[in-house]
């Protein structure tokens, strides 16, 4: 299977468990869990073909870690970046001083006066490296990098949360803590 194929499969798993189960029939649960053999099955009755093998590979194989098996590998869910209503049971944990968000130039006045909204999304999303904010920032364009001061809105009594795959999450980031 080469690159090009892996990243499609990527792209067909963030559609499905993160945003759309029901473009293909695909049914989960409240914790955004789907059972493996259906989704291979169902995802092949709409030209999405590969076996268990292949979605192991895609899993462990993620850049970013997007996904995650159960302990028997028997179900699958996305780690976070749901749009649809999901309880992923996180826990609130205090996050590190700072934080960093990757977004684009076009987008900068909406934040300065809004701050970071989570849009269609459960969560906010921020990373520790600011080199992972300049590769999802780059998907839109040239990155602009905000500097999040996490551990003040912590402070302050707002919560974080760390998804199994190391992304923090938060509902909102007031512009007040948002270095331009």
């Amino acid at each position: 299977m080469d690159e090009k194929q892996i990243k499609n499969i990527s792209k067909f798993l963030s559609l499905i468990l993160r945003h759309s189960p029901e473009t293909i029939g695909l049914q989960l649960d409240e914790n955004g869990w789907a059972d493996v053999a259906e989704l291979i099955t169902k995802a092949a009755a709409h030209r999405q073909v590969f076996d268990r093998a292949t979605l192991e590979m895609v899993v462990a194989g993620n850049d970013k870690q997007r996904f995650a098996f159960n302990e028997d590998h028997t179900r699958i869910r996305a780690n976070q970046g749901h749009s649809i209503n999901v309880e992923l049971n996180l826990v609130a944990q205090e996050p590190p001083e700072v934080l960093y968000h990757g977004t684009v130039a076009k987008f900068l006045n909406n934040i300065q006066q809004e701050g970071l909204l989570k849009m269609s999304r459960q969560h906010v999303h921020l990373s520790k490296e600011r080199a992972t904010a300049e590769k999802v920032g780059s998907r839109r364009g040239v990155p602009v990098i905000l500097t999040v001061r996490s551990g003040q809105m912590f402070r302050d009594g707002i919560s974080f949360y760390l998804s199994e795959n190391g992304v923090w999450l938060t509902d909102t980031v007031p512009a007040k803590y948002i270095e331009f």
